[in-house]
């Protein structure tokens, strides 16, 4: 079959394996604006909303806004919002198209576009995945950054923002001068508390603009936490080329996934909400015990295999969990100081839940590459790293394998340095800063430790005093930056690790 590019008028002509939207897309009418268009959206929210259309039909179609890079319009704008979502399982392959998304918007030169959509009366949710610094929040208090240069921008020129919380509390303005009717606002971002943090950086916005609009937000709107879960690494050319082989089309907007999926709601909404609990998703009263779940265990292993991963060489999250001292490593980080920290999880056995997530990183063809799962570390080791590490020292408990990680962080970007060669490419917030400390201190790990422990936005300055944090720190910052990075982890991962902090390893 060699049926062309993925449209509307393709649909029929699908092959009978290829899963097709189950209901009338021609009678689809806009009720969610999503903001962050990428591939987790299209793997996650969108797919459990055509679900939703196909048990209950109702005005839930997805309408998609992009304010940064990529644009829409040349992808899923050219197949009127359709695209294959591959489910891949080792060699298997599992494709569908989803037909949830009936319009796209590209709003990246100016705001406008998205205002207009997002201010809608027809909008009756809002749901975003902008990523951890989309929020411009302090990551170690949550607050809103009042420096973020963009939030500055905003403040100064609150009708052309171009900040996400100043493109909402805008879009909210407008709602509250038009038709005023109510809006949800539901993070899908992998942040804890993500509902309490979009609700702070919103309302602080708008109080710094008006006493008026901030009084009308908390009467008309609501700010839900969400737990979101399911691996969806960028899409390769050889995922698009998967499709054309194997279906015969074309789609330029191919994203793939695995099988598990996971979405935890908040059951507090302003005006209707799309029962996405009919398909799936749980709606509960406290999404705080599956947020320290998911990302302490899932998550927590990922960030540590992604900077454990690039030190010991490996490109991908299958193969640095293949190696069987990563492997070991992470099992015994997660089941003896993550676990102990969790709040007890309705319906969930931990030990369980770790070997389940264990088990999800070794899928050969999720190639999701370390290099990826460590962009912007500076705002995930706070909840992934730094909070476990945190209740561990307030119990007395040991953190001698959590801190490795977090050691690991500092030794990737510092890696990334001048003064260390520039090994890889990094994309952080605080790239500069600490490629900065290390250009100037070199290679002593107890001053390059002291500086970026320093930074008070990623470590809370009493964790940071805490002498017990630091020596790890900066022990596992010695071994992490010598010849032989694995050898450090092999001597922790060996047994008592207390002795390390004695006899740290020599700096290369």
């Amino acid at each position: 079959m060699s049926a062309g590019n993925l449209s509307p008028a393709l649909l029929d002509r699908l092959p009978p394996e290829v899963r097709k939207p189950a209901y009338d897309r021609a009678a689809l009418k806009p009720g969610i604006a999503h903001v962050g268009v990428g591939a987790f959206h299209r793997c996650h929210q969108a797919e459990y909303t055509d679900d939703l259309l196909a048990k209950d039909f109702d005005r839930w179609g997805l309408v998609g806004v992009n304010i940064r890079p990529p644009l829409l319009a040349e992808t899923l704008g050219r197949q009127s919002g359709l695209y294959t979502r591959l489910i891949r399982q080792n060699d298997e392959v599992e494709a569908r198209v989803i037909g949830s998304i009936v319009r796209v918007i590209d709003s990246q030169d100016t705001a406008a576009p998205a205002l207009e959509m997002l201010a809608a009366p027809e909008i009756e949710m809002v749901t975003m995945t902008v990523t951890e610094k989309g929020y411009c929040h302090i990551p170690s208090s949550g607050a809103l950054d009042l420096d973020h240069p963009d939030i500055v921008h905003d403040l100064a020129n609150p009708e052309t923002p171009r900040s996400v919380p100043g493109i909402l509390a805008r879009a909210l303005e407008l709602r509250m001068a038009s038709h005023g009717r109510p809006v949800t606002l539901l993070s899908c971002d992998n942040i804890p508390t993500n509902g309490i943090i979009l609700g702070n950086v919103v309302r602080t916005f708008a109080e710094r603009r008006s006493g008026k609009l901030a009084d009308w937000i908390e009467a008309n709107t609501a700010f839900p936490s969400a737990m979101v879960d399911r691996i969806a690494p960028a899409t390769t050319e050889a995922d698009i080329e998967t499709v054309k082989k194997r279906f015969g089309y074309r789609d330029a907007a191919v994203v793939v996934g695995e099988r598990f999926r996971q979405w935890v709601i908040e059951n507090r909404f302003a005006g209707r909400v799309p029962r996405w609990d009919l398909v799936g998703a749980a709606f509960v009263d406290d999404v705080t015990p599956f947020e320290h779940l998911k990302m302490r265990v899932l998550n927590g292993a990922q960030t540590t295999l992604s900077y454990l991963g690039v030190l010991g060489g490996f490109e991908h999250t299958f193969e640095a969990i293949a190696a069987p001292l990563l492997a070991r490593f992470v099992r015994r980080m997660l089941t003896e100081e993550t676990l102990p920290t969790l709040m007890p999880v309705p319906g969930i056995a931990p030990a369980a839940y770790v070997e389940q997530s264990l088990s999800r990183l070794t899928n050969t063809a999720i190639r999701h590459r370390n290099h990826q799962i460590a962009t912007d570390g500076s705002q995930k080791i706070v909840q992934r790293l730094l909070n476990p590490i945190r209740d561990r020292l307030t119990k007395g408990g040991s953190i001698a394998l959590l801190s490795v990680p977090v050691a690991g962080w500092m030794a990737y970007l510092i890696k990334a340095s001048a003064r260390f060669g520039r090994a890889w490419q990094v994309s952080d917030p605080f790239a500069e800063k600490i490629a900065a400390i290390a250009d100037r201190i070199g290679a002593d790990s107890e001053a390059l430790s002291d500086s970026i422990l320093a930074i008070d936005a990623i470590f809370d300055p009493s964790l940071a005093a805490d002498p017990t944090f630091r020596a790890y720190i900066v022990a596992g910052l010695d071994g992490l930056l010598s010849n032989d990075p694995m050898g450090f982890v092999g001597q922790v991962c060996a047994g008592p690790t207390d002795a390390r902090l004695k006899q740290p390893a020599r700096s290369a």
